[in-house]
């Protein structure tokens, strides 16, 4: 339920910005040449960055898909809505803690961004993926998908095969950018949320062969990081972030529509070669879930600032309701409007993250929950801290990130009291969210070798 601001006028709405949403698939902060990284060619991103605010502590809330996603449409912590995997999720055959019970769709009941900016009197699209619903069999009014959550143009999209022509825009970039584009343009006299979510670049990697060549004769391309083909399927993605502020600049729009650049969760890949973080999607170590965000907003937000704060998927609409003066009367929304940093008028009123990660993921370490308090973040690992005890060795994980952003030097057992004060708050939090908990398996077989989760056929 929202209390907005419905009485708005047409002239009202004049004064309010339109919003651009862009959202990527498993994008770190390793593929743009604005987060510093010289191999990949992203210069219509580094720009939007130049003339808005660049953040460096953004986060996603999950270390996967559909959580993140989530959380970023209602304002809630993964934990509270009890939607922690992506969707369908996958599981071992012999785990040593079972899984919870776990919601496989975003219920009709919560409020999304869709729902809040339609009921306050704006046109609002989706174009590309969801990955909320239960399955991908999206049909125009279907419950579930995005037409029944506050979406009133819908175009869907899903991954291609592995089989694919790489040459025939097979993630869909293009045709989602294309949508996206048609929908400005019908919608430039009204107020417009376009919400436009890449299946890139996200597995299969494809690109086209001439884009790849490219970036493989290029220095450093042996590494995981740099992959020749990441590179092609990222400039492809950057030109169509520029076909979409190109649009926005030819309609007159450009002033005041509140554009937003972010991605999902971490990059997929070997977690010790994503360099200076440590981790990769699946894993709540930096590089699971540290993810670009750039915001521009030339009527509100000066050019070229960087913001420290960290922040994260679930302020987003809290955020966006703060910058058309609408309010949530939900009194569950975990995130807080980042307004005031965007305007550059306060600090926000926050003191630790949260993550809560209770499942076993084909690419991950293992089951995890995390805290971050100031620059001290803290990794609870369930294994551990569940059957043996937290302060059995390796169950719990203290890094200051100011001076350690690497995560290589785990200082619990120097800073101990420390360490435990963040773990009780971590219980705490989970305990306030009706966080789901982990179980010890009582049929584990220690004789029989444990069987990592394996990938379903539609992986996402």
């Amino acid at each position: 339920m929202m209390m907005t601001n419905q009485g708005m006028t047409a002239n009202d709405l004049k004064e309010k910005p339109n919003i651009v949403f862009v959202m990527v698939d498993d994008m770190g902060i390793h593929q743009l040449g604005c987060y510093g990284n010289s191999f990949y060619e992203t210069p219509n991103l580094d720009r939007l960055a130049s003339q808005g605010m660049f953040f460096s502590n953004s986060y996603g809330t999950g270390p996967v898909c559909s959580p993140s996603r989530a959380s970023v449409m209602t304002g809630k912590y993964p934990a509270r809505l009890h939607l922690t995997n992506f969707i369908p999720g996958s599981e071992p055959d012999n785990p040593k803690l079972l899984t919870p019970d776990w919601q496989k769709f975003l219920s009709i009941e919560e409020t999304t961004i869709g729902n809040a900016l339609r009921d306050s009197g704006y046109v609002t699209g989706h174009f590309g993926k969801w990955h909320l619903a239960t399955d991908y069999k999206h049909q125009p009014g279907r419950i579930l998908d995005p037409g029944s959550q506050g979406f009133e143009y819908v175009t869907t999209s899903v991954k291609p095969k592995p089989d694919a022509d790489p040459r025939s825009d097979a993630h869909s970039t293009r045709k989602i950018t294309d949508w996206a584009i048609e929908f400005l343009e019908a919608q430039k006299d009204k107020r417009f949320l376009c919400f436009i979510e890449h299946n890139t670049i996200h597995r299969p990697e494809m690109e086209h062969p001439d884009s790849i060549a490219k970036y493989a004769a290029k220095s450093n391309s042996d590494d995981d990081k740099n992959r020749p083909v990441l590179g092609a399927m990222v400039e492809t993605l950057d030109y169509n972030i520029g076909r979409l502020m190109e649009t926005l600049e030819n309609l007159g729009l450009t002033d005041n529509t509140l554009v937003i650049f972010t991605a999902d969760h971490g990059m997929w890949g070997d977690t010790d070669s994503l360099k200076p973080l440590r981790g990769a999607k699946a894993d709540l170590y930096e590089g699971g879930i540290r993810v670009p965000l750039i915001i521009r907003w030339p009527s509100s937000v000066k050019p070229g600032t960087v913001c420290r704060t960290p922040v994260c998927g679930n302020d987003f609409l809290p955020t966006l309701l703060d910058s058309i003066e609408a309010k949530s009367d939900d009194p569950e929304i975990d995130g807080v409007s980042i307004l005031p940093l965007l305007k550059q008028t306060e600090p926000i009123n926050r003191d630790a993250l949260y993550w809560h990660y209770p499942h076993y993921h084909h690419q991950g370490i293992a089951p995890c929950g995390a805290i971050r308090e100031g620059d001290f973040k803290l990794i609870e690992w369930f294994e551990k801290s569940i059957i043996e005890g937290p302060e059995s060795e390796g169950a719990l994980e203290l890094f200051d990130l100011a001076n350690d952003i690497g995560e290589q030097q785990n200082l619990f057992v120097q800073k101990k009291e420390l360490g435990l004060r963040l773990y009780e708050k971590l219980k705490t939090w989970r305990r306030s969210v009706g966080a789901q908990e982990m179980a010890i398996n009582p049929h584990f077989e220690t004789d029989k070798e444990e069987d990592r989760a394996k990938p379903p056929e539609a992986d996402r």
